[in-house]
């Protein structure tokens, strides 16, 4: 699908396939997404530009993500795209800036795309120009990028109150959902990983925009871009900082579940040393022998039995004093 967006004055026009010699000059975003062969010969021939194919914008090289050809500039950078579902992923997005026309290729469709279109019509004036839409993209990407981490952060909190908790109640409650807990940490470093290596991507194609728009000498983007270079710097800091975080609650819910599982073992080992002396009277006075003194005893079975109990009070007892159990 191809949408081109038409600067018209005071507005931008939004129009799918296609479009004519007559608004071919008005064009200042082309937005490919999954284009057909026919769209992108399209845009290769009213732009007089190669674009690349799916196979070249996921090669990790940086010579296949960021170069010049001509006046044309093509950046390719890694985006997380369905952050809120169970199965996030990276997809390679390329902006091709030529002259004052932005063009976006993807095969995903990331939220801050969605954002910038709506802000686009909410305020055409600020995305006059394909280089004001590309910057007003990183924004979004990097506004996308921190509600992110600051949505893990957020959960990661979440999860250190309840491992720690000092309740009773909830402390036994969340002893059946370590499984629950795990699967959430390992979901938010997961969700860490990923927004780490977007940000290096972003880093590295933030640089090489720079470059080209201080070639261009477009002052006011070049501040705005350098607010984004900041932005990913203190981003990548703070993922580092969540990255400690998850380890953390990691080591924290593995320690807990040790202890938990050294309790249920403690218990069984007490229970068999409790059962053992008891076992070993009535295996005594069990064995099938002729010549017994206490066969002919009349007391001789209450006396088994005392000697039973009081073999397996005593060391529970002990347990008790020595603050075992």
């Amino acid at each position: 699908m191809m949408r081109l967006y038409l600067a018209t004055g005071s507005s931008v026009e939004v129009m799918q396939g296609v479009c004519d010699e007559a608004v071919r000059s008005r064009v200042i975003w082309i937005d490919l997404l999954e284009p057909s062969p026919a769209e992108v010969r399209f845009v290769e021939d009213m732009l007089s530009i190669d674009v690349p194919t799916r196979d070249e914008i996921v090669e990790i090289e940086a010579s296949s993500r960021l170069y010049e050809e001509a006046d044309a500039h093509f950046m390719t950078a890694m985006l997380l795209c369905r952050a809120e579902s169970e199965s996030p992923e990276l997809t390679p997005v390329t902006f091709i800036l030529v002259g004052p026309r932005l063009v976006t290729l993807r095969y995903a469709d990331p939220l801050p795309f969605r954002t910038a279109a709506a802000q686009i019509q909410r305020n055409p004036l600020a995305w006059n120009s394909g280089e004001t839409v590309f910057v007003g993209l990183l924004e979004a990407i990097v506004d996308r990028l921190a509600d992110i981490l600051e949505g893990i952060g957020a959960d990661l909190d979440r999860v250190s109150r309840e491992v720690f908790t000092t309740d009773a109640k909830e402390a036994a409650r969340q002893a059946r959902d370590y499984r629950q807990l795990l699967a959430r940490v390992g979901r938010d470093g997961l969700m860490i990983g990923k927004s780490r290596e977007s940000l290096v991507s972003l880093g590295r194609l933030v640089a090489f925009a720079t470059t080209a728009f201080k070639v261009k000498d477009r002052k006011g983007l070049q501040t705005r871009i350098k607010t984004i270079s900041r932005d990913v710097i203190s981003l990548s800091d703070h993922a580092s900082f969540l990255t400690n975080k998850v380890t953390f609650a990691l080591d924290a819910i593995l320690g807990l579940v040790s202890i938990e599982q050294n309790g249920i073992i403690k218990i069984f080992s007490v229970a068999a040393v409790v059962f053992l002396p008891p076992t070993l009277v009535a295996s005594i006075y069990g064995m099938n022998f002729e010549v017994m003194p206490e066969l002919g005893f009349d007391l001789g079975y209450p006396m088994a039995l005392g000697l039973m109990v009081i073999s397996a009070i005593a060391p529970y007892l002990y347990f008790k004093r020595k603050g075992w159990l």
